[in-house]
């Protein structure tokens, strides 16, 4: 007698196993996951058939892992994002519809919703696993980043108290990736025997057998970088539930963190496709997928209702699921410090000591204090996070040079509500992790990224470390907000107020000390009476004839120019920006006033601030003449003050671009000068 019929509830029926608890599989949990297991791989073909793509292969020879993972694991399918449940991250997010079919069948939703509306325009189940289905925890798809976030996660666990498990599904081709290698060495390090690995181990990739494509020993890999390697029958219950049970229970001892490598057959249980890697992304047809359900022995009436799932789909997307909850933790931002204008101070040693003072204003370091982390790849000294590491040293996180790991664990980290930053050079931080970044941004993160040694006050380290692309990297996706604080003063502020900001925020810093800007009256200009407000500018200096509009860390070379041109009679205006993008309609009229203006910039003269403000003030319809100086082309390594000369970006070259633009009329339209 079946065990699933029409009366089957898994979420009662699981109840008493969920958290591994059993010492062993009973056999009617054992004929439930059996039965489940063929129900399911006929859900995903179904899904695949009626979209005519995706991914069978692959999600049929994981289909045994992710029955036992969400049959079995600490969940509660009526409660999704319940705060104690064990997270699941698909790191191969392809097999998507092997996971919808395994969370449907579970008591998640409805399956015939999935079935019906798989890869179809607006609807939650898209093609690679997505947050807008209940019992999803990241979006993925781009291979080699889940483990980095199961590291995340379980930093995130450890930072909060909590002692829920997280588990990383994989596919074997993806073991290929080198990110990959970074996390597991880092998991290893810290002792994460709460993250599980598995590997779903059918020995195919799209383009075919893993040892042509890629030739590599995995398992020796995992062992080699301290992980304790089981190998399983991926398709036996018992094993597979043994293996998982042993890591389970392991939790919070001194054991290595395991890796499961499961032994399976990709295309199981539809004999015809069974190891063939040409179905690893590609849909059966209709008379294919009927032959499989009556392989999988789905011959009851009524199963086959692909017609009608053809149908219903033409009507459009109808299924809405609730939305995975944002957390957003309460920061106190700490009383700012004001720097004083007659002391040199860098930019970085601002960033570090705000976010000392976080710390200490949020209690970081006590059992009721705000969870937080700060990460960091072997450079705290440069980037001056070496204060909080001292002051708070269990809040502090040495990935090694492991960037790409890195970013993507802090931004799971920081998804979980725990209040997370970063801090590397530029190049590495921004430059080189861009993609690490855009999942961030997907999945709705928190990250704060600080990066110092930007652009050409890099100085001496030249060309090969020049972040010249930060504002156009960050403004190519949606979710990430980018700030230049102009001075030491501007940086505190901006520090505090991105940490208390729900959302990925960039703050970008050159390396040189500078004095703090004052303002007409000998004061520090972005001192105590200062509140820094994201998307409007600063008015440095006012005056008339010409507006040099500075990116602000590059405001210290305007104020200079100002100098100059002040001293000859020439009384400009001088605006900082230090949040690049979407400008306040009223500072836009006050930048184009009078028709004339000189854009600065330490980033590629084609895609910064000089760019953003012309699209802008077009949009507006404001005609100005617009001289743009900034990055263009890489720049020499030499001290910074000569490089920037060198580059066209100095006082005397702003000054310079000034005196062009006044001996001519103001332009009724807009009309762009690029400096040579």
């Amino acid at each position: 007698m079946a065990v699933v019929d029409s009366n089957f509830d898994p979420v009662s029926f699981f109840k008493d196993y969920r958290g591994f608890s059993a010492d062993k599989l009973s056999p009617e949990v054992k004929d439930a996951l059996t039965e489940l297991g063929a129900l399911a791989r006929g859900s995903l073909i179904k899904m695949t058939t009626n979209a005519g793509s995706g991914h069978p292969g692959g999600s049929m020879s994981s289909m045994e892992m992710y029955l036992l993972l969400y049959c079995l694991a600490k969940l509660d399918p009526k409660s999704p994002w319940w705060e104690d449940r064990d997270r699941i991250i698909i790191s191969h997010g392809h097999t998507s519809p092997g996971v919808y079919a395994a969370l449907g069948h579970n008591g998640f939703f409805k399956v015939k919703d999935a079935e019906r509306e798989f890869r179809l325009a607006g609807s939650p189940f898209e093609g690679h696993v997505e947050r807008s289905v209940p019992g999803v925890e990241w979006d993925t798809g781009n291979l080699g980043q889940g483990l980095s976030v199961g590291c995340g996660k379980a930093v995130a666990a450890q930072a909060q108290g909590k002692s829920f498990h997280t588990f990383v599904t994989m596919g074997d081709g993806e073991q290929q990736k080198g990110q990959i290698a970074e996390a597991r060495r880092f998991a290893a390090k810290f002792k994460l025997n709460s993250v599980t690995a598995l590997i779903d181990f059918n020995q195919l990739q799209i383009s075919g057998n893993i040892k042509d494509v890629m030739p590599q020993n995995i398992a020796d890999g995992w062992r080699s970088d301290g992980w304790n390697v089981v190998d399983v029958d991926g398709h036996d219950l018992d094993e597979l539930y043994a293996a998982l049970k042993t890591s389970y229970d392991a939790q919070g001892s001194d054991a290595a963190p395991t890796v499961i490598i499961a032994h399976t057959i990709m295309g199981k249980g539809y004999p015809a496709i069974e190891n063939d890697f040409n179905f690893h992304g590609a849909a059966l047809k209709p008379e294919q997928a009927r032959e499989a359900f009556a392989a999988l022995g789905l011959t009851q009436d009524g199963y086959d209702d692909l017609d009608a799932l053809a149908e219903a789909r033409k009507a459009g997307p109808s299924v809405t699921l609730p939305e995975f909850p944002v957390k957003a933790p309460n920061v106190r931002e700490g009383t700012p410090r004001t720097y004083e204008v007659d002391k040199m101070v860098d930019n970085r040693s601002a960033w570090g000591n705000a976010l000392v003072d976080i710390g200490k204003a949020n209690n970081i370091d006590k059992p009721d204090g705000l969870p937080c982390v700060v990460y960091d790849c072997d450079l705290a000294v440069s980037v001056k996070t070496g204060g909080f590491a001292k002051e708070f040293p269990k809040n502090f996180i040495q990935y090694g040079i492991a960037e790409h790991s890195t970013c993507a664990s802090a931004g799971a980290t920081s998804a979980e509500g725990v209040l997370t930053f970063w801090s590397d050079f530029g190049v590495f931080g921004v430059s080189e992790t861009y993609n690490q970044s855009r999942l961030n941004d997907i999945n709705h993160a928190n990250l704060k990224i600080a990066c110092t040694h930007c652009g050409l006050d890099v100085g001496e380290d030249g060309k090969t470390h020049q972040c010249i692309d930060y504002f156009a990297l960050s403004r190519s996706v949606f979710g990430w907000r980018l700030f230049t604080p102009a001075d030491p003063n501007q940086t505190d502020r901006i520090v505090r107020y991105v940490s208390s900001v729900y959302g990925n925020a960039l703050i970008v810093m050159g390396r040189s000390k500078m004095n703090p800007i004052a303002a007409t009256d000998g004061s520090a200009l972005f001192g105590d009476a200062y509140k820094f407000q994201a998307g409007r500018t600063d008015l440095i200096r006012d005056g008339e004839g010409v507006t040099i509009f500075c990116a602000g860390n590059v405001a210290i070379q305007g104020l200079a120019a100002y100098e100059t041109l002040r001293a000859e009679g020439l009384n400009v205006r001088l605006i900082s920006s230090a949040h690049w993008a979407d400008f306040h309609e009223d500072d836009l009229n006050r930048i184009a006033e009078f028709g004339r203006i000189v854009t600065v910039e330490d980033h590629n003269v084609n895609t910064g601030i000089g760019v953003s403000l012309s699209s802008e003030l077009f949009s507006m319809g404001l005609g100005a003449q617009i001289i743009k100086l900034g990055v263009s082309a890489y720049g020499p390594s030499g001290k910074s003050a000569d490089v920037y000369k060198l580059m066209g970006i100095d006082a005397d070259s702003i000054a310079s671009a000034a005196k062009t633009l006044l001996t001519q009329e103001p332009a009724a339209r807009t009309a762009e000068v690029t400096s040579a």
